[in-house]
Formats: structure tokens, C-alpha cells, sequence
């Protein structure tokens, strides 16, 4: 009895390895490449540094209406005030009751639904050098393959640059910005890359529901058949040479290439288990820990109450503007009750009481206290780098900022930004424990790793690598089961 039942065990086991990797050997095999070429080109992007180049230098010397004015015109009450350029006019872009409209700030009109010939000079005016080639390509009220993150900017006019890289401008309809930029090189590297990884094709990611889904399932079937594979090749390999192959003692009990596929599993199977789970962790399936954004209740603490700009006047933003001279943006911000203009060239005050900016730690203390009442703080420090949980390889996010750790049952952290006063970021206990096992499992960003290129490269390639020779080893015994099976249906 006791052989019989290691038998159908043991059969199971195979039989449960073999058929889930025939069926999905070719998308572990495109994941392992499609990898690779993340580590280097993602989806095509407008990058920062770019956008902020080509935008126009702030000018509110012609701004007549306050942002609370062109509040009133939008409608709802205020709750975040951005300042903008648009065809050389000063534009406010507000978020008002939860919707974001556009208000020109010289004479209090709503921007409206910017029309063809508005757009293709927006795109003259965003990239000078290629005026004369610039043409009107289309105009999208569903996303394309490169607008699929951005839908909520639809409907867009796309403009093709006429450049020698084939540039694609994708413009907002209701806001005038240019949210993308697509390169033929770009759009050429995301289909081996991006798209390849996360299946990002057109059809399948417009249903959000329905590509969520095929992501855990697939996912999920591809981390038992990597751990049920694993356990059979520890279990199926002998220290002893017990097995005898061709009148040669061997570890294993395969030949051809499905010895190179027990010890290539062997070797590299654990890489595969831990990256394909960490792959289904991305999903955050059955919301198993809580976001990182920072309650309203925390942010309000931080900024001293609701926002407040009825008394912001004209007048205050130009002289904020004086003093940031050659911003290219800004937003106004609150901190302790006090407005701020944030811009890309520093915080400044907008009115002369404003104060407590940047933050001083006994700041931080008192509100944090008032962010967590009757909580005790544990801990607070300032970081001048980044550590295990705020972290950005290309050095975008702001620093330096303080992390306040407080002694609540879920141990929160909070990030606060010491220019702004605003907090960026929470993490609790789970949040750690998520950031580990999947931005540490699947991309192999700790600490000791991450930031010693080209030493994380050669790592991450070479276990990639390691992971397709281990699914192509099968691809052959693979051809020949299916067309033995094949041969056997045909004959029935």
C-alpha cells in the first residue's frame, strides 16, 4: 500500500510538472528575455528632465485672476493649484471637488477642448527644431498600444515630429500637455521588452479586470509548477550515483537534455521560483498589505488644515516668481497653515508670514504628534540618501527627508519632505515585508547590489540567463512528446 501511494504521488507530481510546463514554457522563456531588456528600455515615456526643458519659463506678468477666482470658474472648492504655460498665456490648472480643469489666469476663460490647429502648435512650440515637419497624425478617444497608462488623458491629439527618429507627441485634449513621447526606437524595444513581460497587448490590457487576472492565474499555476519541479529534482537526485546510465554511475536519473534540465533546475530553480511569485506579488493579489500613500488624516496634519488660498493674490505669485527667477513650474503648497510656491528652481513664500520651511526636527516632532495623536514616536532621523524602503536609482526623489517611525502596532514609518513639508510616503510593517519580496525578489534591488553597476547587471543577467537554458533544455523532449501524442491521437 505504502508503494502504491508513493507511486500515484510520485506520478502526480510528475505529471503535474510536465503538462504546466509544456504549457507554459514559451511565456517563461519570454519572460526571462523580455526581462532582460527591461533592465535597460521600458515603455516609451516622456522623461522629466525633458518635459521640464522644453516647457516655457514662467511669465505671470499678464495674470489678472487669482487662483481662487478661477476657482470659482471651474467650480467646486480648491484643492491643488498648478502654474503653466500655454501658447505663451499664464494657465492655471486646478483640481477642484475632485475633477482638474485649466483656467487661463489673463482673463479667467476655461482652456476647454483644445482643437486640431491648437495642438499642432503646442507640438511646434514643444519642439522648435521640427516646426516645419511637424504634422497632425490622429486624434484618439481610446488608448493606442503607448497610451494604456494614460487613458484618463483621453481624449489625445497625436502629432508626428518628422524627425529622423520618428517622434510622436501625444496631447491632452482637455489639459493642452504633452503627456507622451514616443521614439520608433522606443515603440520598437517595447514589444521584445514591455510589452513581452507584463503582456501588454492592446486588446487584453483595455479589459484592466480581465489582464489582472491572466497575470495571477498565470503567475500563480507558473510558481507550483516551479516549486513542484524543484521539489521532484532534489528528490530525484542521488549523492551516491545510484542511478546507471549507459553503464555510468550518474547523479541523475535523466539523459540528453533532460539531464541538463535536472541540474540546470537544481541550479537555477530557485531563482526561478522567487522571481516568478514575485512577478504575482506585483499584482498585490487579495490585497494582502495596505498602500504606501499617506492617510488624509496625516497630510492634513502636516499641511495645518484644508487648503487655503482664498487670500492668494496675483500680486503674491508674481513676487514668488521673481524670487524663483527662470522656473519653468510650480505648485502651490501648504505647510504648517502657510503657502509655498514649490518650483523647480526651490521653494519659495508667498506671503510674508509664511515661515517653518525647510523643516527643523522639532517641527518634524510636533507634527508628527499631530499627525499620530496618542501615539508614541519612536524614532526620527534625517536622510541625506536614501535607504532600504525610500529609494530611486535615477535619484528623482526628493531629498533630504526626514523618517518618522512611531511604536503603533503596524510599526508606520512616514517620509516627510524637508523643502515642502509634505509627507511623501508611509510605510508599515507588511509594506516592508512586500517591498522585499517582490521589488527585492523580482528586480534584486538590495541594498549591497543595487546601485554597483555593472556588477547587478552581469548578476541579474546571468541568473536570466540560467533561467531560459533551464526552459529550453525541455523545448526538444517537449517536441517529441507532442508529436508522439500527436501520432497516437491520429491513430486512434
Amino acid at each position: 500500500m505504502h508503494s502504491r501511494l508513493r507511486a500515484r504521488v510520485s506520478r502526480l507530481v510528475v505529471y503535474t510538472h510536465r503538462w504546466l510546463g509544456i504549457a507554459l514554457g514559451a511565456l517563461f522563456a519570454a519572460w526571462f528575455v523580455s526581462g532582460v531588456v527591461m533592465m535597460y528600455v521600458g515603455m516609451p515615456s516622456l522623461p522629466s528632465t525633458e518635459r521640464l526643458q522644453r516647457s516655457r519659463i514662467l511669465d505671470f506678468s499678464g495674470a489678472t485672476i487669482s487662483p481662487s477666482d478661477a476657482a470659482r470658474t471651474a467650480g467646486g472648492p480648491l484643492g491643488s493649484v498648478r502654474l503653466s504655460m500655454l501658447e505663451g498665456r499664464p494657465l492655471y490648472r486646478l483640481r477642484t471637488g475632485g475633477s482638474v480643469s485649466s483656467v487661463f489666469a489673463d482673463d479667467g476663460q476655461p482652456l476647454g477642448r483644445l482643437s486640431r490647429d491648437a495642438a499642432l502648435r503646442v507640438a511646434r512650440a514643444f519642439a522648435p527644431e521640427q516646426a516645419a515637419s511637424a504634422r497632425y497624425d490622429g486624434y484618439l478617444t481610446a488608448p493606442d498600444q503607448w497610451t494604456l497608462e494614460a487613458r484618463q488623458q483621453l481624449p489625445m491629439h497625436r502629432i508626428a515630429l518628422g524627425d529622423a527618429g520618428d517622434s510622436r507627441l501625444y496631447i491632452s485634449e482637455r489639459s493642452g500637455e504633452v503627456v507622451l513621447k514616443t521614439t520608433a526606437a522606443s515603440r520598437r524595444w517595447a514589444y521584445p521588452g514591455a510589452i513581452l513581460h507584463w503582456i501588454y497587448l492592446t486588446p487584453i490590457r483595455r479589459h484592466a479586470e480581465v489582464w489582472a487576472q491572466l497575470i495571477i492565474w498565470t503567475s500563480g499555476v507558473g510558481t507550483v509548477m516551479s516549486i513542484v519541479g524543484f521539489a521532484w529534482g532534489i528528490w530525484r537526485y542521488s549523492p551516491m550515483e545510484r542511478y546507471r546510465l549507459r553503464r555510468v554511475r550518474s547523479h541523475s536519473p535523466y539523459s540528453g537534455w533532460m539531464w541538463w534540465h535536472h541540474y540546470g533546475g537544481l541550479v537555477f530553480g530557485v531563482f526561478t521560483i522567487t522571481w516568478i511569485f514575485s512577478g504575482l506579488l506585483s499584482m498585490d493579489p487579495w490585497d494582502w498589505h495596505p498602500g504606501t500613500s499617506p492617510s488624509a488624516t496625516v497630510r492634513l496634519a502636516f499641511a495645518g488644515g484644508p487648503f487655503k488660498a482664498e487670500t492668494l493674490s496675483v500680486a503674491d505669485l508674481r513676487h514668488a516668481l521673481v524670487l524663483a527667477a527662470g522656473a519653468r513650474e510650480a505648485e502651490v503648497v501648504q505647510s504648517q497653515g502657510h503657502l509655498w510656491l514649490a518650483t523647480d528652481r526651490g521653494v519659495v513664500p508667498l506671503t510674508d508670514h509664511s515661515s517653518g520651511l525647510p523643516l527643523e526636527p522639532d517641527a518634524v516632532q510636533r507634527l508628527a504628534q499631530s499627525a499620530m495623536p496618542g501615539v508614541s514616536i519612536s524614532e526620527i532621523s534625517r536622510l541625506d540618501d536614501y535607504d532600504s524602503y525610500y529609494y530611486d536609482r535615477t535619484r528623482n526623489l526628493p531629498l533630504p527627508v526626514y523618517r518618522v517611525r512611531y511604536d503603533d502596532d503596524v510599526q508606520t514609518w512616514l517620509y516627510v519632505d524637508a523643502a515642502r513639508g509634505a509627507v511623501l510616503r508611509k510605510e508599515e510593517r507588511l509594506t516592508r515585508l512586500n517591498r522585499w519580496l517582490y521589488h527585492g525578489l523580482h528586480s534584486l534591488d538590495f541594498p549591497f547590489l543595487y546601485y554597483r553597476r555593472p556588477l547587478w547587471d552581469l548578476v541579474v543577467i546571468a541568473l536570466s540567463a540560467g533561467g531560459l537554458f533551464l526552459t529550453l533544455a525541455t523545448a526538444l523532449p517537449v517536441y517529441r512528446r507532442a508529436r508522439r501524442h500527436v501520432r497516437h491521437f491520429l491513430s486512434r
